[in-house]
């Protein structure tokens, strides 16, 4: 977490660093992201960076914290009014949260990026901080649908639903990086995509 020296920063430059430390850990990864980079990005000392807080793992665990909440924040309402059909749910959360992506694609790259840091070190402590709020998310969704004339289990449901949606998102904002399409074309051109895969879902669950 940061240090109070920090907290007590103007908002210009809490932004102005947390964007370059965005930046950053989106385009390289953790293990790869540079500190120096960073400083230099935002315009100030390296040795000021570290009295903000104690280390680069600190600093990025603050990022995840910030940007999740940042995203839960801004789709919120469009998720107040998911349908109760399972697969209308979570097409429509899909979209909500593959929109946020699209429209902030530096912070939707970092996030989606933290995916891919699993089974590194950083990844394991990852896991052991938010593996369960991950769990809790998927949970929540689904937890007023009606599954009684499915094959699976809820549990088995919520767990293959979790894993698609996280491995199509990341294959599909990975697709689409550097894309000169207008933001609607780019929700379209998922919604369609994501279709047929909960098509094929559907008749297997």
């Amino acid at each position: 977490m940061p240090k109070k020296v920090f907290l007590e920063l103007d908002a210009e430059k809490q932004k102005r660093i947390t964007d370059a430390a965005i930046k950053e850990f989106a385009t390289y990864g953790y293990e790869n992201s540079s500190t120096n980079r960073i400083v230099k990005e935002c315009g100030i000392s390296k040795g000021s960076l570290f009295k903000y807080f104690d280390n680069k793992e600190e600093l990025y665990f603050y990022l995840i914290d910030t940007v999740s909440v940042q995203m839960s924040f801004d789709t919120a309402a469009d998720i107040k009014k998911l349908p109760k059909d399972l697969f209308e749910r979570v097409l429509a959360y899909s979209v909500a949260e593959i929109s946020w992506y699209v429209e902030n694609p530096i912070k939707g790259k970092f996030l989606i990026g933290i995916a891919a840091e699993n089974g590194s070190e950083i990844g394991k402590k990852i896991m052991e901080r938010y593996g369960e709020k991950s769990r809790d998310i998927y949970e929540q969704l689904l937890k007023d649908v009606d599954m009684s004339g499915l094959h699976s289990t809820r549990k088995e449901i919520t767990n293959i639903l979790r894993w698609v949606l996280t491995g199509f998102n990341s294959s599909f904002l990975e697709s689409i990086a550097g894309s000169e399409a207008g933001i609607e074309k780019l929700k379209q051109d998922y919604i369609k995509q994501l279709k047929q895969h909960l098509k094929v879902l559907k008749s297997g669950l």
